[in-house]
């Protein structure tokens, strides 16, 4: 694929959406984690809270990012089927971020001594550029059938 400006206005304008979807997401995080792992609600396990916090913002990233961030491509999904498949995709691929956010987030908190929640964000941050890198190139590639 040839990088021109058209290309690149549109890489860039999806990952604006992208981190947009991603900001939406960060505060449904915040707020299952703290339902979940802060002492004063359920206090479960940090990672156990965060796995589940980062599982219920991924769903609704992906609800957004297949409306909003890559509608261009989503419609190549025909059926039911095939979103599903999507979500499967960004599932697994993002699974790959959950990863990466629950280590960042468990070393910064217990080998570095951060605030639990300048820590999520932090989690978040190096989770984003793996999440749109993958999705972009795998998940609502153009040409998709």
């Amino acid at each position: 694929m040839a990088i021109n400006n058209s290309s690149i206005r549109d890489v860039a304008g999806k990952l604006i959406r992208f981190c947009v979807v991603g900001g939406s997401g960060v505060f449904v995080d915040m707020a299952v984690l703290f339902l979940l792992a802060d002492p004063t609600t359920l206090a479960w396990p940090i990672l156990v809270g965060k796995a589940l916090a980062a599982e219920i913002a991924m769903v609704n990233n992906f609800v957004w990012n297949e409306v909003w961030t890559f509608r261009d491509r989503s419609g190549l999904a025909r059926s039911m089927r095939d979103r599903l498949m999507r979500l499967l995709r960004f599932n697994l691929i993002c699974s790959g971020g959950i990863v990466i956010a629950v280590v960042t987030l468990k070393t910064l908190v217990s080998t570095l001594a951060f605030n639990l929640y300048l820590a999520n964000l932090a989690a978040i941050a190096t989770a984003t550029a793996w999440n749109f890198g993958m999705n972009y190139a795998f998940n609502w590639r153009k040409g998709e059938r």
